[in-house]
């Protein structure tokens, strides 16, 4: 049950016993996830429709392109949180062909990447300016959105990381400290062969902590 469903306050430092299980913010991702008044991170569900509308709207054209909704997936469960993604079915309980399309793409990078979203949350370590975190055990997956230039800064992660790799394929990606980067003991870095990311939409590395 969610917070909002019930009117209770789940926020409290000790809520009421019928505040729910989770709270939903609805059509927006909250910047920090959610917490309580001590300061608690607490189950949440970001709760987003395909288009602007939580039913079906023929006009309503305004569809979320399936790389934004692979990246507001990625926000959601870097931040401890879940992704709600509501469809409107037709007057025919049909999904729109347009919702498929969509669906369809985002089911294709989840077959590549879905390790680094199921079972995952929150990393505990700061948001790098290339993108986000997720975290599994002794797994981290740096999800790389924007790459910049030269190598990509994991910062006070020097001679943590055992190994690295492309989540979507296997291959390995070198990790280390490069003649440029002397500089920046604390640091480690990715550094990827060409001048643009595998993925543009989120490139995900697989890295093994020692």
């Amino acid at each position: 049950m969610c917070s909002s469903d019930l009117g209770g306050n789940l926020k409290a430092r000790e809520p009421e016993a019928y505040a729910g299980d989770f709270t939903t913010p609805e059509q927006i991702i909250p910047p920090e996830g959610v917490r309580n008044e001590a300061g608690e991170p607490i189950p949440w569900e970001a709760c987003l429709t395909l288009n602007d509308h939580w039913g079906y709207a023929a006009w309503d054209k305004n569809w979320k392109s399936a790389r934004t909704v692979v990246r507001a997936l990625v926000e959601c469960v870097s931040k401890g949180g879940n992704l709600l993604l509501n469809v409107g079915p037709t007057a025919k309980g049909e999904i729109p062909p347009e919702c498929l399309g969509i669906l369809e793409e985002v089911g294709g990078w989840m077959r590549r990447n879905g390790e680094s979203i199921y079972g995952c949350g929150h990393a505990d370590l700061p948001k790098p300016e290339w993108g986000r975190f997720t975290r599994r055990g002794d797994r981290l997956y740096a999800h790389v959105l924007e790459r910049g230039v030269g190598p990509v800064n994991l910062r006070g992660m020097a001679n943590r990381i055992a190994y690295a790799r492309l989540l979507a394929d296997g291959s390995e990606i070198a990790v280390g400290r490069p003649w440029n980067a002397a500089e920046y003991p604390e640091d480690t870095f990715l550094s990827f062969p060409g001048a643009e990311l595998p993925d543009e939409w989120d490139t995900v590395v697989e890295l093994v902590l020692k």
